[in-house]
Order: structure tokens, then sequence, then C-alpha cells
């Protein structure tokens, strides 16, 4: 048969045929656990096949995505390194080593569990198909870089980083030659279409390092060699091409991880022998090529300082190296406030001016710090108190508040951070103008910049749990009522973001909010009525997790929420507000658990009621799957009440 001729929905692979095929292979290869040549070779042909049910099942309740995964981790560890990066970059797209589908099959999901292939339609919206190509190109890096996160022990994921670089410092290479090549107009159709073919990898590869350094940590490398490596191939990145082009913003944070792991290495984190040392020569004429090269004093500066440090062997320490090992060790990288030379915000600038740093020198910390300090989260405040203190000559108060209006985001940021931090050591003078500055951090919060509006959240919601019966009325009212003047597109986001504030200061007041309730949920509901539909999205998002929250103490406001969920779980036009109503009750059902009969016993019925419904009538895939789970999650809940565990006890009782 032609695939052209079949019509769209033709089910080319039952679920059992699938699920089988699926087993057989992991009997096979896994359990038989024989990795001779023979049987790799055969393997591989169908990795790029495997490699794509695992991203469906990722993205879907299936039972195949741990057997998939188990494959894919097998066939990386038993394969020789080279093939398995060549895999690696197969299931990213950089090459065709691994088949996959035909363009026009596509998984899709079981009714037990599993998954079908079935011919998929045809889409005549090129603007719908570009967003489909785009979104599951997105979901291919991410479910490839949670499978490398597997593979941290062994050094594959180390390994593929650094082949990831070294693309991205040959792409630099042809940068030139490719836009000279796009600006002749004399050029053959075959020389564009390799032209475009040349930008397509570049924009892989750079969505690839980016997503790296977002999700995987400093602990990817396994030894001094591999650190080596990767500080190599971003410091020639740097020096081919400083701060150029699209990719800025991931050379930077690249070059601040680079930079950092090799500061926090020379200041002790790890302990280095001589022979380290010898390795980490090879980067002494990279560094100093940075230094003379490279735009931002900073930067030059730091890289100069690595430079002395790694030809003393650590016994000449300047002070920079400490805020740049900060910046690894206090969080992950690429999270963090970058400066315009890429440093973090933690490094101090030895020409003037201040920066906010979480310690002075990180040569003095203990092993144990460092080990806590590693689980920090990935936004650019925390609610700890070691959060971004400032340096050893920080500024006053008014000229944090004077920095808070800076037009530079990385200042702005930075000023933020510092004013939070008064109030978690609760400054008498900043604790003085709360009004003041809680007016601008809901001025900083309509910021575009996310690191400037993240700061924002961050200090509203310390605020807040300090004195939340002024802050939170406040807070409601902007978010009912937001400033006049706004387009409702800007008001849209500004009240999500608001949210965002309630929800941490609700995470934070803990048994607390029962005082509150009553408005918080009547502020949800509204937004959830509102005729944005993100905004509607994320206020039922927000309603259920307020209800997880609350758990027994929902009393009767059960009957308005369920209400509301049925409502607009029947009638809203948007699939996305469908999804996040029915999500509601799943969060409902999974707070409550055992407890729910007797919390919900006057709606349980009409829920039950509402679920049937949505499974049986719901066209969109993944509301019904929502549905399906609460569903399941009631029926245990149920089964457990009716059919309690039978426990045998022994009982020894003494006559007098």
């Amino acid at each position: 048969l032609v695939m052209e001729d079949l019509s769209a929905g033709t089910v080319l692979v039952t679920e059992a045929e699938l699920g089988s095929c699926v087993e057989d292979v992991l009997k096979v290869y896994v359990v038989g656990n024989d990795s001779s040549s023979l049987l790799l070779g055969s393997l591989q042909s169908v990795l790029g096949v495997v490699f794509s049910l695992y991203s469906f099942a990722k993205q879907n309740v299936s039972y195949l995505r741990s057997l998939c995964q188990e494959i894919l981790l097998w066939f990386l560890e038993k394969s020789e390194r080279e093939v398995s990066l060549a895999v690696l970059e197969g299931f990213a797209g950089l090459n065709s080593i691994v088949p996959t589908l035909h363009p026009r099959c596509r998984f899709c999901t079981g009714s037990e569990g599993g998954a079908t292939i079935a011919v998929e339609e045809t889409i005549s919206d090129e603007d719908e198909a570009l967003y489909q190509k785009i979104s599951l190109e997105q979901c291919r890096v991410e479910n490839l870089v949670e499978l490398l996160s597997h593979c941290q022990k062994s050094g594959l994921a180390g390994d593929f980083f650094i082949r990831c670089l070294q693309a991205l410092t040959h792409v630099a290479a042809e940068d030139e030659v490719a836009l000279n090549l796009a600006s002749a107009p004399e050029g053959s159709l075959l020389e564009l279409e390799q032209h475009h073919t040349g930008q397509r990898r570049k924009l892989l590869v750079l969505q690839l390092v980016a997503t790296l350094c977002e999700s995987v940590s400093d602990t990817v490398f396994t030894d001094v060699a591999q650190v080596q490596e990767f500080v190599a191939a971003t410091l020639q990145r740097a020096c081919a091409s400083p701060a150029q082009g699209p990719s800025v913003a991931v050379e930077a944070q690249t070059l601040t991880m680079a930079m950092g792991l090799v500061a926090a290495m020379l200041g002790g984190a790890v302990q280095l022998q001589s022979s380290d040392f010898a390795v980490l020569k090879r980067l002494v004429p990279l560094l100093e090529e940075l230094s003379c090269t490279y735009p931002e004093p900073v930067t030059q500066e730091l890289a100069s300082d690595l430079r002395i440090a790694i030809c003393t062997h650590g016994a000449c320490s300047p002070g920079t190296l400490g805020a740049a090992a900060d910046g690894v060790l206090g969080k992950k990288p690429g999270m963090g406030v970058q400066s315009p030379a890429g440093i973090p915000s933690g490094a101090p600038s030895l020409r003037g001016g201040w920066a906010p740093s979480r310690h002075s020198h990180s040569n003095s910390s203990a092993p144990g710090e460092r080990s806590e300090e590693q689980t920090l989260s990935h936004e650019p405040s925390t609610t700890d108190p070691a959060l971004a203190p400032c340096t050893d000559s920080p500024p006053g108060l008014q000229e944090l508040l004077v920095s808070a209006y800076d037009p530079q985001p990385p200042a702005r940021a930075a000023a933020l951070r510092c004013l939070a931090t008064l109030i978690t050591q609760r400054d008498p003078e900043a604790l003085r103008l709360q009004e003041k500055l809680l007016q601008l951090f809901l001025e900083n919060v309509q910021h575009e910049d996310a690191f400037v509006y993240l700061s924002a959240i961050q200090g509203i919601a310390l605020l807040s749990s300090e004195y939340p019966e002024r802050i939170l009325p406040v807070l409601l009212k902007e978010y009912l009522c937001p400033a006049r003047g706004m387009e409702d597109a800007a008001a849209a986001i500004t009240r999500m973001k608001l949210g965002e504030v309630l929800m941490r200061v609700t995470q934070a007041l803990g048994d607390m909010v029962f005082k509150h309730r009553e408005p918080l949920v009547q502020a949800f509901l509204q937004g959830a009525r509102d005729p944005d539909s993100a905004l509607r999205a994320s206020s039922l998002s927000n309603l259920g997790e307020l209800c997880q929250r609350l758990g027994f103490q929902l009393g009767s406001i059960i009957q308005e929420v369920t209400s509301c969920v049925t409502a607009i779980a029947k009638t809203d036009p948007e699939a996305e507000v469908r999804r996040a109503a029915v999500h509601v009750v799943v969060l409902l059902l999974r707070g409550l658990s055992e407890k729910a009969t007797e919390v919900l016993r006057d709606v349980l019925r009409d829920l039950y009621r509402l679920l049937k419904h949505v499974v049986v009538a719901e066209p969109d895939g993944a509301t019904m799957l929502h549905a399906q789970l609460a569903l399941e999650e009631l029926d245990a809940v149920m089964r457990r009440v009716l059919f309690p565990p039978q426990m045998l006890e022994k009982k020894i009782v003494v006559l007098p």
C-alpha cells in the first residue's frame, strides 16, 4: 500500500501489536543483556521509533514509557561512546543515523494504556503546520534532556553537552560564509536550500545548549578532564565570535557556567591534584586570549584572574573567583540574573559600583555549606535567609529604591533582590516603608523581563508573608481591578503574575490561609469568568491548588467551586480552560484522599456526573485524559472506603 492512498485515521499498528513488539524488544535486548555488536546494530535501526514512542508516552499516561526508557538507556550504556553520541544527535534531529516514523504516521493514545500507529491527517493551514513542527521539536529536545539526566554518572550527559558546544563553535566559523551566501542574489536554489538546512541545524544546536544549561546541573561533569573539555569548547566559542548574533543569551549562560565551574574547583569545591592542574593548564592560552579580546571588562578581569589562579596552582586567588564560584554553587547555571558580560550578578565589580552576592568570598565555605547551597531554587531569589545579601559595602535604602527604576534589567533585578533581603532580615527602615516597597514591587511586576518581575514577585510574597493582614487586601484588589489605562492583554498578564504571588503567599501562610479563605476563593472564581482564556485557565489552576491546600477546611465554599467548575467544563469554548476545570477536580480528590467522601459528600455525585460527561462528550484528548485520571482516583477512594484492608492482629490479654 502507498501511504498517500490511505485515509486519515487508518490504524496501521494496533495497540496490542505495538505493546507486544515493545515488550519483545525489551526481553530480547535488555533482559537478555547480550551487548554483541550484531544485536546493538539491529537495535539501532529502530531506536528512532522507540524514542518517538518514548516522547509520546511522556506526554500521556502510558505503561510503554518505562519500557522504552529502559531500552534506550540500555543501548546508550552498552554501545561505544561515539555511537551513543551519534544516536543522541539523531534523536535531536542533528543527523539521520536513526530512522524515524513516516511523516504521515503518528502515535495515538490506546484504550488500555498503550498506543497505536495511525495515518495522520494532512494539515492545510501552513501556520498550524509550522506550530506543530516547532512544538514537536521542542518536545523532542526536552525529552532528550530528560533521558540524559539518567546518564550523568556514566559521563555520557557531559560528553554530549561538550559535543553540542563544539558544534556551536563550528557554527560560529560558518556564520560569516552563510551570511554572504544569503545576501548574494545569484545563489542557486541548491545553495539556498543548503543555507536554510544549516540555519535549522544551528537553531537546533542553540536550543539543545539552552535546554541543557537550564535543566542539568554542574554535576553533569564527572571529572576534571570533562570540565576542561567543556570550558575549552565554551572559551573557543567566545573567542571565535564574542557576544554576537541571536545566540548571545545562550553564549552568556554557557560562558557563565564554564568560568564559574573553574572558579568553584579552584576555590576548594574539588580536591585538585597536580595532575588536575596539568589538565587545567590547557585552558591558559584561551583564558589569555579571552582576557584580551572579549568586549566586556568584567569578563576580561575574571579570565585574567582564572589564568593567574591556574598558573599558581591556586596559591593566588583573586577576589572575583569567589563570587563566580557562588554563581554556580549557589544556583543552577543559566537561571540567575545575567550581567551584560554574561557573568552572574553575584560577581562583585572591582571597578566601582555594587552588585549583590551570596558571600563576599567562597573560599572559606565549608564543603557541607556548598552541598546545601546547591539545593537552592532556580529563581532569582528564594525565601532562604541567605537570600542574596549585599556585598561588603552595601548601598543605602534610598540608593536601592533609585536602582529599582534603573532602565537596565540586571541592575533593577539586583536592587529588588536586595530590597527583598532587607525585608527578610526585618530591617527597621525597610519595614517602615512597607507600603512604598509594595507599590514599587507591584510596578516592577509589570516589567517584561523575567528576572525583574520574578524578583518583584518574590519581594511581594516575602512582604505579604510578614504582614498578610495589610498586604493581602491590596493584592486582592489589584488582582480583581488592575490599574486603569492598561491594555486588556497586559492587564491579563499582570493579573496572572499577581495570581502567582497569591499562591506563594498561601504557601507561606500554611494553615493560617484558612483565615483568608473567602476573599481568595472569590478572587479566583471571578478570574475564572474573565474574557481572557489564559487568565481563566490560570485562575482555575490557582483555585485547584488553593482547594488542595485547604483540604478539610473547604466548608461551604465547595458548593460554589463545584458549580463554577461544572459550568466551565461543560460550556467554555477553549480547551485549555476546560482542561484546567477538570484538573481542579483531580487536585481536590488527590488532596482529600480517603476523606473525600466526608468533605465532598454533598457534591460527590455532581462531580462524578461531570467526569462521566467529560469522558463521553469532550472532544479534547487531554481534557478527557484528566477526567479519566479523576475517575480512577475516585474509584480508588471508594474502594478503600467500601472495602478497607483486613488487618490480622494478635492480641495478648493478661487475665487477673
